[in-house]
């Protein structure tokens, strides 16, 4: 649908929307900082509301760990439904967002509410980034290792929580997943920044869906290796009762690109489960896997070496 837009004139503008990646990037005029601007809102993935603000705020904060940059300041965004939640419900919401916002060091500056049918809420970040540190999806290459930072299965334990059949472990996991910032990794990465070629976060396309962005933009192939995939403990035994509509477009719109090989139909719908407040996938050079994993360990980030970057092949994307 956006492929009609005329082509952009600015020359401030370093990345936009036509490369798929997490957030656009422009250069003001002189040296310094460029900004990095997101924005991010969806409905409820949780019942408590405090906790919902949480999530939308570490998930909209995560496109701006996802290129290099660092969050500064943030407006609110929100759809409430006329007459039916109740003022405390409400301002719970916004506390839990504000709660991480001042975890991340952002400001909020304001934001806008209109009546909505159905709850919505999340924010638009600004953030700045060194211009020649930017970890863009094309920036993979031939040889890299890819690490993902957070657990897998959100969106199947968000289906199962709206059917009710979650279970109560399983839910307080992933709740600690989506609340948790992807700050910590992203400045272990900045330590280790040259050896940082390319990154995404796995948000609402999946892991199969982002990782093909990333190979598409950066003219790679990737294989996932499945059996180290850190997944959330149990989902793939509810996956099969708990697909939901992202999921199901998500297989429909990347499978092309796909090849599966030996692997079990619960991974597979993992790999194609929309994320929210997912982990960082950031592919980096070989050398430095170890230490770089050494350091997430000891800064609690729960990271695991999931792939590999490689030359073209008849698929963008080889779960193995």
């Amino acid at each position: 649908m956006l492929s009609d837009l005329p082509p952009q004139t600015d020359p401030g503008v370093l990345i936009d929307f036509r490369t798929s990646d997490d957030a656009g990037v422009y250069q003001w005029p002189g040296t310094g900082p460029a900004l990095v601007q997101t924005v991010d809102f969806f409905t409820p993935i949780v019942d408590d509301p405090f906790t919902y603000g949480q999530i939308a705020a570490a998930n909209s904060i995560s496109d701006v760990y996802a290129m290099g940059g660092t969050p500064v300041t943030a407006l609110a965004i929100a759809g409430f439904p006329d007459k039916i939640l109740d003022a405390e419900t409400i301002k719970q919401i916004f506390l839990g967002g504000y709660d991480k916002l001042r975890e991340a060091g952002v400001a909020l500056l304001g934001g806008h509410t209109v009546r909505d049918p159905e709850v919505k809420f999340g924010y638009a970040v600004t953030g700045a980034v060194d211009p020649n540190r930017i970890w863009a999806n094309a920036g993979a290459r031939a040889g890299d290792r890819l690490i993902l930072t957070k657990w897998l299965g959100t969106g199947i334990v968000g289906t199962a929580i709206k059917k009710g059949r979650a279970p109560d472990d399983l839910v307080a996991h992933a709740v600690a997943s989506m609340t948790m910032l992807n700050k910590a990794g992203a400045d272990v990465f900045r330590q280790f920044a040259g050896a940082v070629h390319g990154a995404t976060d796995v948000t609402g396309f999946g892991l199969v869906g982002h990782a093909t962005e990333m190979a598409r933009a950066s003219g790679v192939s990737i294989v996932i290796d499945t059996s180290r995939l850190p997944l959330l403990p149990g989902v793939t035994t509810i996956a099969s009762q708990n697909r939901s509509g992202g999921m199901g477009t998500n297989r429909e719109h990347f499978e092309g690109g796909v090849e599966i090989g030996d692997v079990a139909p619960g991974i597979v719908d993992v790999c194609y489960d929309p994320q929210t407040s997912g982990g960082l996938l950031v592919s980096v050079d070989a050398a430095h896997v170890e230490a770089i994993l050494a350091e997430l360990a000891d800064r609690g980030v729960p990271a695991a070496l999931v792939g590999d970057v490689v030359s073209p092949r008849g698929h963008a994307i080889t779960l193995s």
